[in-house]
């Protein structure tokens, strides 16, 4: 099957790094991928398969000087995606990203090719402004199917939108070769608590130390480490020092392999205000961590099934937070136990059973589709199509 993915770029972010991933496995199985970005491509931040065809429809993506300056670059955009959907003819688009999505859904308009429309983000929770809201409840009828990660996205996406939506999850897997161990790392004297993620609002690593900061005390012996980078680093390391925490909160910023320290780390925790659905939640239950985390919307309560393999709390309560952090840090038997069925997400949400649930999809808007049967097909090299 021939299959044409549209995202704006592939810079660092957690869409990105899944269609690369998605874009990989589908061309592994000898589909052929076109995968098309807005802008120039310099260098992607995750590796592609080589056989995995990568496009630039080459409109820059830095900010416009104004309103004429946008409008412009976008019909440039709807332009140019329109010719090279046309030129590689594939089976299925599928596009990434609320504007994408909508610039998509106008260029792909009575070509007759069935496009998929995935959203990645909370809409309650990440507005896009009435304009762009209103194109969206326009243009994604125009597509055959709409995706999110969770059952609870999709009925999110849909208020006022007549479109069938499908709830397929991200895949997570281990790196080649990376066995998950619980061997503590030279000088480490302490059980570690580790979170990871952007350092922004929508993670709640304030709250996380605020948390933190009230059971510290009684369980001395431990450390928290808080894997990521981000905007409220400096504010986060203040409010560190202002609940006394110093030395005991590490910031270890950005780590292209955060496997190792999760691996040799005890207990995780998600605090998040609001997901699209949790990357860093299943690959730290993927190393055998028992985890904690908010039930917010949404994710974290499909991913965790609470009391199994993780504790869900309600979301933003830091009290009950804290006092799930209390409970399993001061009960080794427990948080093994948990530890014990973490792992089960690289089952349940494996490469081989997301895509399956991608086919489903495939097999009910491509009528008579032929299965991939892992076909070689020759690398190519990156090209741009301009005007």
């Amino acid at each position: 099957m021939r299959l044409a993915l549209v995202i704006p770029s592939l810079e660092r972010g957690g869409a990105e790094r899944i269609l690369a991933m998605l874009a990989g496995k589908w061309a592994e199985r000898g589909d052929q991928v076109t995968l098309m970005v807005f802008s120039r491509v310099e260098g992607t931040e995750y590796p592609l398969h080589g056989r995995v065809k990568l496009l630039s429809i080459d409109v820059p993506s830095v900010q416009a000087k104004n309103i004429a300056q946008a409008l412009w670059r976008n019909i440039q955009r709807i332009c140019r995606l329109r010719r090279a959907i046309g030129l590689c003819q594939p089976d299925v688009v599928i596009s990434f990203l609320d504007f994408p999505n909508i610039l998509t859904a106008l260029a792909t308009r009575g070509m007759g090719i069935p496009l998929i429309v995935s959203e990645r983000a909370n809409p309650d929770h990440v507005p896009i402004g009435a304009i762009w809201n209103v194109l969206r409840r326009i243009t994604y009828p125009f597509a055959e199917a709409l995706v999110c990660q969770t059952k609870a996205m999709v009925p999110l996406v849909q208020k006022g939108i007549k479109i069938p939506g499908w709830a397929i999850p991200n895949p997570v897997e281990l790196p080649v070769g990376f066995t998950a161990t619980k061997k503590p790392s030279v000088g480490q004297s302490r059980p570690t608590l580790v979170g990871m993620g952007r350092l922004v609002h929508q993670k709640g690593f304030d709250l996380l130390l605020e948390a933190f900061a009230r059971v510290a005390n009684r369980n001395p012996e431990w450390s928290l480490t808080i894997i990521g980078t981000g905007p409220l680093q400096k504010q986060l390391e203040e409010q560190a020092g202002a609940l006394g925490l110093s030395d005991r909160v590490t910031f270890a910023g950005l780590l292209l392999d955060p496997f190792p320290v999760l691996s040799r780390a005890d207990l995780f925790v998600f605090s998040s205000r609001f997901e699209g659905f949790g990357n860093a939640l299943t690959e730290a239950m993927a190393c055998g961590l028992p985890a904690i985390s908010f039930d917010c919307p949404a994710g974290p309560g499909e991913i965790i099934r609470d009391g199994v393999d993780g504790i869900l709390v309600p979301p933003e309560n830091v009290e009950a937070l804290a006092a799930a952090m209390d409970e399993l840090m001061a009960d080794k038997a427990r948080r093994q136990h948990l530890a014990q069925r973490a792992p089960e997400v690289l089952a349940r949400f494996s490469p081989e059973e997301v895509l399956s649930q991608w086919d489903a999809l495939f097999d009910s808007i491509v009528p008579g589709r032929v299965k991939p049967q892992g076909a070689a097909v020759e690398p190519t090299s990156e090209r741009t199509v301009s005007g």
